[in-house]
């Protein structure tokens, strides 16, 4: 990437984090990641997790014991979860008005008229879109993750990873925004295909129950494809279990597939940007 191209690319980004910020889609992300963080300090300071820090410590342990390790995971877990879906029904919501206020009569036309390709100008702005976000789970995560470190001892990396695997899936969801921004210059449409895609993960996740319960070959075909072909957030979710818990990762096909929707849906959009008049 040469200076003219990354000068463009750092604009682009700017530009989407400062709408975020007039918006108060980063203040509100910041502030709710904020009080949790603060919670999560109250809590660690509770008799429970003194007593038994405490007790380790009598009894002669340098590490934390294995009930205060298994207490903690647990409570990384359920916070990822939170964030995984909570979290990312809000960025979803944040994300569509932020992609569909691109395409505004005056805007789109103010922005095509700069010396960046349709091409640069999609990717800088889905770049922004994601930073913005990430930078909350990542602030989220690493935040809870130094509290637990410092207050029980327990510093495993697996929480640390399951953050990208949020932001990851947040990333192939984002796609599909910024197609369907792309297509029909709609918050609304984004937002419901999303969620849509999201609702029908975990019903997809249990194909081989479905695959029985179906007489059809053909049916049970379509669901097979479905199952492989869109996004397997619900599968991820149980990597990012695995993951804090410290458990080895039964597959991580769900990833690459996943990715691959991902990939192939922002590839449309763009394509579908080139195409348009505007």
């Amino acid at each position: 990437m040469n200076a003219t191209a990354w000068t463009a690319t750092v604009a682009l980004i700017r530009d989407t984090f400062r709408e975020a910020f007039a918006r108060r889609v980063f203040w509100g992300f910041f502030g709710a990641a904020t009080v949790i963080l603060l919670f999560l300090w109250f809590i660690s300071r509770i008799d429970v997790v003194q007593g038994a820090n405490a007790s380790a410590l009598l009894m002669g342990r340098n590490q934390p014991s294995p009930d205060v390790e298994l207490m903690v995971r647990q409570t990384q877990s359920f916070i990822a979860m939170i964030l995984y879906y909570a979290g990312m029904g809000l960025a979803v919501f944040a994300s569509a008005g932020l992609v569909s206020a691109m395409f505004e009569p005056g805007r789109i036309e103010l922005l095509l008229s700069k010396p960046v390709s349709r091409t640069h100008l999609l990717l800088g702005r889905y770049a922004g879109n994601l930073l913005v976000v990430a930078t909350n789970i990542i602030y989220l995560v690493g935040g809870s993750w130094i509290i637990f470190g410092l207050k029980t001892g327990v510093w495993g990396a697996g929480f640390l990873l399951s953050s990208l695997c949020t932001i990851f899936v947040f990333s192939v969801l984002l796609s599909v925004i910024v197609l369907v921004g792309v297509v029909w210059d709609s918050a609304a449409i984004a937002i419901m295909v999303t969620f849509a895609l999201m609702i029908a993960a975990p019903i997809l996740a249990q194909e081989q129950t479905i695959v029985r319960l179906l007489s059809s070959e053909f049916s049970r075909d379509v669901v097979r494809v479905l199952h492989f072909c869109l996004p397997r957030t619900s599968e991820i979710s149980d990597i990012v279990k695995q993951l804090i818990m410290g458990q080895p990762v039964r597959s991580w096909e769900p990833m690459w597939t996943t990715g691959a929707f991902g990939a192939a849906v922002l590839w449309l959009g763009i394509r579908e940007f080139r195409r348009r008049s505007y």
